[in-house]
């Protein structure tokens, strides 16, 4: 498979897309999750090359000037995730599809260059309450960095109309249903 599907989560942080995602990656198809590159610090229980490839910021720099993303953005200072041309091309190359759980902004840029190979998806918390205290549930976020996201959330929702489908987790196992539903039908 020289090129595949590409599947798109995003969702504004704490709305359950990972969740979704995993759920999905769980069931027998032929899928794998793109493993995005950031330049931030491992939290909680992360793991290297599993839930992201971890550099810093002189080396995440050094890749972008290498023309060695498909897209990325820098979200907070310093603070970069991106997508590598060489993850797509390895699972391509092991005939799977393609499942990101990637920003809004890195969403639409994949969505915008494949636009005939990608169903972008985009989950919807119930509710900015509903949001922070999921945040807050975690138990990862200093006070500064909660506020910083809620603020971003509001902001990443603006964009919920230009991805394909809007999936509303305000009760888990049906969106899980709705998802797997959504990437069968797309994937054929």
């Amino acid at each position: 498979m020289k090129s595949g599907k590409l599947i798109v989560f995003s969702a504004p942080s704490g709305s359950g897309k990972t969740t979704l995602v995993h759920h999905l990656l769980d069931q027998k198809l032929p899928l794998q999750f793109s493993v995005s590159a950031t330049s931030r610090p491992p939290r909680g229980k992360e793991v290297e090359g599993k839930d992201y490839n971890f550099i810093t910021p002189t080396e995440f720099q050094a890749q972008i000037k290498k023309d060695a993303f498909i897209e990325y953005e820098e979200v907070y200072k310093d603070t970069y995730y991106g997508t590598l041309k060489s993850e797509v091309a390895r699972i391509w190359s092991q005939e799977c599809h393609v499942v990101f759980d990637i920003d809004v902004q890195g969403g639409l840029a994949i969505k915008k260059q494949y636009p005939e190979q990608t169903l972008a998806i985009f989950v919807q918390p119930p509710s900015i309450a509903e949001l922070e205290k999921r945040l807050r549930q975690r138990k990862t976020e200093t006070e500064e960095a909660l506020k910083q996201r809620l603020e971003k959330a509001a902001y990443e929702l603006s964009f919920a109309p230009q991805f394909d489908r809007m999936v509303v987790n305000d009760e888990l196992e049906r969106a899980k249903k709705e998802v797997l539903a959504l990437v069968k039908d797309f994937i054929g």
